[in-house]
């Protein structure tokens, strides 16, 4: 992967992104949570919380990243 020599260190720093993707993460695990309550579908709410499910999940991953606690860095 190429590196952009003029972009901004913020912007070539993995944890600004993570932090910004971490926070989309919530809003939409909030958002599909939200929808349950307003869904009668019980297929579709289950679609709606298991998504949920998963973004919490990859939250998680990203949060461990941040933390430097994902089990590929602690050897």
């Amino acid at each position: 992967m190429k590196q952009n020599l003029n972009m901004p260190a913020e912007q070539s720093d993995p944890h600004h992104h993570v932090k910004k993707v971490s926070a989309r993460f919530q809003e939409l695990q909030e958002h599909l949570r939200d929808d349950v309550e307003k869904i009668d579908d019980p297929r579709a709410r289950a679609m709606f919380e298991t998504a949920a499910e998963v973004l919490g999940g990859l939250q998680k991953a990203f949060h461990d990243y941040e933390a430097k606690n994902e089990p590929a860095r602690r050897s």
